[in-house]
């Protein structure tokens, strides 16, 4: 059940229309481009499909789309009460969706244990046939500990793992104290920034990323260059930690409030003009922020075209 959640996964953007409506078309293209690059499957609509900015309606929309199109799916589930969350949960089920991504409760009692049980086994509960994990982030006010995993696991077998979006420290946490245990519960890396950390140290099976959206073959390589280093290969650790190193700039906007807006202004830059957009036409980046940003993906490209071009890199590229 949990070979969905292995590879690289990119979290897709929902990219919009001129009425700043989901354009449903794009975003297939856009999946369907990222799988034939070697993406093993796609996550909609967590953070980075800007859940809390579309209706049910549009997110279902979304997922039905990709289905059909024979683009296999992990489904976020985040939503503002758990009548919601079920819902898009049995939806994805029904829908023919291959994997949940489990959103902590948000706004309502959100800090209270016990709530964030109910509301997980709720989930669960909705879709008891597909393949589940946590997604722990202290951005949703919530931190998953292994009690409450282990205790939820003994009731959904569903429940196979946990993507960490906390960092490095969280990382060794949840690789200590949950998904150690047992091989059958795996360990997906949550954020840009703990690529090489989590795979190398903390044993990951894949990695949900927001920066494959954008360099999808430089991330790949990166994920190349960590299975192999988590092996104890001595080159592709050294070759892994360039590269890991190189990313940090860009991959660190994935841990902050405005990572949609910095993605989608690198999509532009690289050629996708239907990211230009956002749901709420407020929402922009600084002059600011978009010169660094521009800065530092110019300055990543001009390094990556020469170190890719080193024998010793070529094996690794993807």
């Amino acid at each position: 059940m949990s070979d969905i959640f292995t590879g690289t996964i990119p979290a897709l953007m929902t990219p919009c229309k001129a009425d700043r409506s989901p354009d449903f078309d794009a975003l297939v293209k856009k999946a369907k481009e990222l799988i034939s690059l070697g993406m093993s499957s796609v996550v909609y609509c967590g953070s980075m499909g800007d859940w809390p900015l579309l209706t049910d309606a549009q997110r279902m929309e979304g997922v039905e789309r990709l289905v059909q199109a024979g683009v296999k799916v992990i489904v976020g589930t985040g939503a503002i009460n758990t009548a919601s969350a079920v819902a898009l949960a049995e939806h994805a089920a029904k829908a023919g969706a291959h994997g949940l991504m489990v959103i902590p409760r948000v706004l309502s009692r959100g800090s209270v244990a016990a709530a964030q049980k109910a509301h997980f086994k709720a989930i669960l509960a909705a879709a008891p046939n597909l393949p589940a994990v946590i997604y722990n982030s202290p951005y949703y006010g919530f931190e998953t500990k292994a009690d409450l995993f282990f205790a939820l696991r003994a009731e959904h077998p569903n429940l196979i793992g946990f993507k960490e979006f906390g960092g490095d420290a969280a990382m060794t946490y949840a690789a200590e104290n949950i998904t150690s245990a047992d091989d059958d519960v795996t360990l997906m890396i949550g954020i840009d920034t703990s690529v090489f950390h989590g795979y190398v140290n903390a044993g990951a099976t894949g990695a949900i990323t927001g920066i494959g959206c954008v360099l999808p073959r430089e991330i790949l390589t990166l994920g190349n260059l960590c299975k192999a280093a988590a092996t104890g290969d001595v080159k592709a650790r050294r070759l892994a930690k360039e590269l890991d190193t190189a990313f940090y700039e860009l991959a660190r906007v994935d841990g902050g409030p405005d990572l949609v807006l910095f993605f989608k202004h690198m999509m532009v830059l690289k050629g996708n003009p239907e990211y230009a957009l956002h749901f709420n036409e407020d929402d922009k980046l600084s002059p600011s922020q978009a010169g660094f940003i521009e800065k530092q993906l110019v300055l990543f490209d001009t390094w990556y075209a020469a170190w890719s071009k080193l024998d010793e890199v070529k094996p690794w590229l993807a």
